[in-house]
């Protein structure tokens, strides 16, 4: 990481340097990495007792000694986050989509899937899922058939095939995914063994010393997986990987239950029909939304107004969440 060093004699004072546009690229606890236009990258330290900065942010930043302070965040595009009763975890913000990658095996949770989804569709940011390992059988049709429903409620779903950790090892579908990130800031979301890191690698083939000399510069003493990463996959810097850190658990407090229908396409296209205008879709009589959730294992590939009977328990279950959150 560069760092400028301006030594001045004692005594003398020296006119404050002009705030300067940059890009917070990583972060770990009050330590970020912010990279000018040029870029460069330097050490700076959000002002104030609280930092709320984050990854992807546009920042004006001043130069204090060899590192620098951020004087102000600039107004955010969108912010993806998610919240329980505990704590409110961003992950970044100004994206232009988020990549939600699951495989074949081990087998995802169709609930954290929901979950991600909701908190994108709340912030307007676009979702492209990617199903990896298609060589594996029959895991791979399984997990296809299961993402049924939301390729039938638009919802953009790539296969991939990723093997080994050379570009020269068989793949497929990674040409039409490169094509769907170019010019584009996504960010990489997806829990362990799904093949997250060999797709970053060989996305951004510098990645691993790139996370090594970031981990370095913030003294974070440890792996940067565990905080979120910027890396630029292009030499012209048009097209940016944002990797994510794990999680279990994906808390939606930050929305309301009545909120839920809207932020999910398959039951928000049965909207306006019900006979009660605050019709909750639970139990009221005359719901369009309960009149079109399947029964049977019937696909419903001909029905876009047909919501799945999973997809249909998951919002149950999480307007019950949210209905009885504790209130801060």
């Amino acid at each position: 990481m560069k760092r400028n060093h301006t030594l001045q004699p004692s005594g003398v004072s020296v006119a404050p340097t002009p705030p300067t546009e940059g890009l917070v690229v990583a972060a770990h606890g009050r330590h970020c990495l912010v990279e000018s236009p040029d870029g460069e990258r330097r050490i700076c330290h959000p002002r104030g007792k609280k930092s709320q900065v984050v990854v992807g942010d546009q920042v004006l930043w001043q130069t204090t000694g060899d590192e620098g302070s951020i004087e102000r965040v600039q107004t955010r595009r969108n912010l993806f986050y998610r919240q329980d009763e505990m704590r409110t975890k961003s992950f970044a913000a100004n994206l232009d989509q988020i990549l939600v990658l699951v495989a074949a095996d081990p087998e995802f949770s169709e609930s954290q899937l929901a979950r991600a989804l909701i908190a994108a569709e709340a912030e307007h940011i676009d979702v492209l899922i990617v199903l990896n390992k298609s060589d594996v059988q029959p895991g791979f049709d399984r997990a296809w058939a299961r993402l049924a429903p939301y390729r039938r409620m638009g919802s953009a779903v790539l296969p991939l095939r990723l093997k080994g950790e050379t570009a020269a090892t068989t793949e497929a579908g990674l040409d039409e995914l490169q094509a769907r990130l170019a010019g584009k800031r996504t960010l990489v979301l997806g829990p362990s063994g799904v093949g997250k890191s060999t797709l970053v690698n060989r996305l951004v083939p510098h990645a691993r010393a790139l996370t090594g000399e970031i981990s370095r510069a913030l003294n974070s003493g440890k792996h940067t997986t565990t905080s979120t990463t910027w890396y630029w996959v292009d030499e012209q810097r048009q097209t940016a990987l944002i990797d994510s850190p794990g999680f279990q658990e994906f808390g939606l407090n930050h929305l309301e239950p009545m909120q839920l229908a809207h932020l999910m396409p398959d039951l928000r296209a049965n909207l306006g029909t019900c006979r009660f205008y605050n019709c909750t879709h639970l139990h009221e009589p005359g719901c369009a939304v309960v009149a079109h959730v399947q029964t049977g294992d019937e696909p419903g590939a001909n029905n876009a107004l047909a919501i799945s009977p999973y997809r249909y328990q998951i919002y149950r279950e999480l307007f019950d969440e949210l209905s009885n959150k504790r209130r801060y």
